[in-house]
Order: C-alpha cells, then sequence, then structure tokens
C-alpha cells in the first residue's frame, strides 16, 4: 500500500502555493514543518505516514531537487467540474498546463482528466472516471 509521496522543491514558498491551491480542495490539510510542507487527510489514523500523504521539502541530501523524468502523480477528483476548477486553480498558482481537461479515450471512455506540471516542473494528472458525460 503507498503510504505518503515526498516531492522535491527548491522554493517552498512558491511550491507550497501550487500544492496548496491543488490539494487543499481535495481535502488535503496543510502543516508547515521546519524542512518543508506537509499534506495530510484529515481522518487518516496516523496520517502523516499515509496512506495519501503528501511531503514538500528541499531534498534530503542538500542538492537541488530536479525533476523525475516519466514520474507522474495522479490525483483522483469527484467531478469533472472540479478537475477544470483545480486545472485551472494550479495554474493560477505558478504551474504550467500539461494538458487542458478533457476526455483521454485511449485510457477508458470515462477517463477525464487534466494535467500540469507544479513549479519545478513535475507532472500531475487530476483526473475523474464519473460516467456522467457532462464537461
Amino acid at each position: 500500500m503507498l503510504s505518503y509521496l515526498t516531492i522535491g522543491a527548491n522554493d517552498i514558498p512558491r511550491s507550497e502555493r501550487f500544492y496548496t491551491a491543488v490539494l487543499g480542495p481535495l481535502g488535503y490539510e496543510k502543516a508547515e514543518q521546519e524542512d518543508g510542507v506537509a499534506y495530510t487527510l484529515p481522518d487518516v489514523p496516523d496520517r502523516f505516514n499515509g496512506p495519501c500523504a503528501v511531503y514538500v521539502r528541499k531534498p534530503y541530501d542538500g542538492r537541488e531537487a530536479t525533476v523525475g523524468n516519466g514520474s507522474m502523480l495522479a490525483f483522483r477528483v469527484p467531478t469533472h467540474a472540479q478537475v477544470h476548477a483545480l486545472h485551472s486553480a494550479g495554474v493560477a498558482a505558478g504551474g504550467t498546463d500539461e494538458g487542458a481537461p478533457g476526455f483521454r479515450a485511449q485510457y477508458s471512455k470515462n477517463f477525464f482528466v487534466g494535467y500540469l506540471r507544479d513549479p519545478l516542473g513535475n507532472k500531475l494528472a487530476l483526473f475523474c472516471t464519473a460516467t456522467e458525460r457532462a464537461a
């Protein structure tokens, strides 16, 4: 079972703005920490160890954080409208568009997704598999 994710950042305040805009509406609570910020779900026992905890911090080895080429974080979103809203919020908070929200039939007929890059360049997917087709 996946417990937590750590995302490297060189500019913590910039990355914090982005992840707060994207994860806050999904129910994640932000906890500032000495070395970065943690996003956790409130009703999860031992929530800082997951599942679903997200940490944004500088790398432990002291070197610059870099993009994980071929890596992508995906977050399930309840509605198509929320995929649109979070994609827009992420771009407004310093992220970049990597693929506008829409259906991607190559994955499944109900796979609705928008792609973003965070301020460092890490790729995120915000997806919904609801069966309604209103987008």
